[in-house]
């Protein structure tokens, strides 16, 4: 399909792009504002069309992000390597039964699970200040591979704030600080976007003029949103990390009572 762009449309696309971005570098979520304006702008589009054109502007900035992460950070190569394996595989299952069966159940209990991460990372104000990895080597890619797989399930099938849940595994499951589980989250990420965006693709379901403008965008907010995770740390991933997640509890429950 082809759309037509006019200068305003594209500023539109442009400044979304950007900010969706430059938030998911560092805590995820950036979903939160790059899919509802391209929603908005395009009504007559099909919802897959604009999904696989989201995802592809995304998974270009979420790698630029990350490639900008492994150039500062010490990476878990294996648990990384085991968690992208398990997120992938989860991704494909859940886009399957998304094509098989209604995802209404998550939309409806999406804002209480958020609002459980958010009164949890409020209540625990030294949570994810410090890196102290709890598991050895083996065990941490075992259950890096696992409990990715639950969480690419969730992104294949339904997928709001599934950078932000990746953030929340790696700092309470895993002992990681923020900086370091955003790392990882960007990495995990980069899994279920490859697998979405296939599916997106040998459908046709992307507009690719709206997709570049989109990504160019995506990916200068996603280097610049990497590198002040980098050089201002953990605290203030955790402050930006609590907005977030807060703002998602809103959209979504608007979401869920409108629907």
């Amino acid at each position: 399909p082809a759309v037509e762009l006019s200068f305003e449309v594209v500023l539109i696309i442009l400044a979304a792009g950007f900010f969706a971005g430059l938030i998911d570098a560092m805590v995820g979520g950036g979903g939160l504002i790059q899919v509802p304006i391209v929603f908005a702008l395009f009504p007559n589009v099909h919802a897959a069309t604009l999904m696989g054109t989201s995802k592809f502007a995304g998974m270009l900035g979420t790698s630029a992000a990350f490639w900008q992460y492994l150039k500062q950070m010490k990476m878990p190569w294996r648990t990384l390597m085991y968690g992208s394996m398990g997120a992938a595989t989860g991704a494909l299952i859940g886009a399957y039964f998304l094509t098989k069966i209604s995802n209404e159940v998550f939309r409806t209990a999406l804002p209480f699970l958020l609002l459980a991460v958010f009164l949890y990372t409020l209540k625990r104000k030294d949570f994810g200040q410090t890196h102290a990895p709890l598991f050895t080597s083996e065990k941490e890619a075992k259950v890096s591979a696992a409990s990715s797989a639950a969480i690419g399930f969730y992104d294949g099938f339904f997928g709001p704030g599934t950078g932000s849940f990746f953030v929340f595994l790696f700092v309470r499951a895993f002992g990681f600080d923020f900086l370091h589980a955003s790392a990882m989250a960007k990495g995990l990420n980069v899994a279920c976007n490859i697998t979405a965006l296939g599916f997106f693709i040998a459908g046709g379901h992307i507009l690719w003029t709206v997709a570049l403008v989109l990504a160019i965008a995506n990916l200068s907010g996603s280097l610049l949103g990497a590198k002040l995770a980098i050089r201002y740390g953990s605290g203030f991933v955790r402050k930006l990390f609590i907005v977030v997640v807060a703002g998602l509890i809103l959209k979504t429950l608007h979401a869920a009572i409108v629907g």
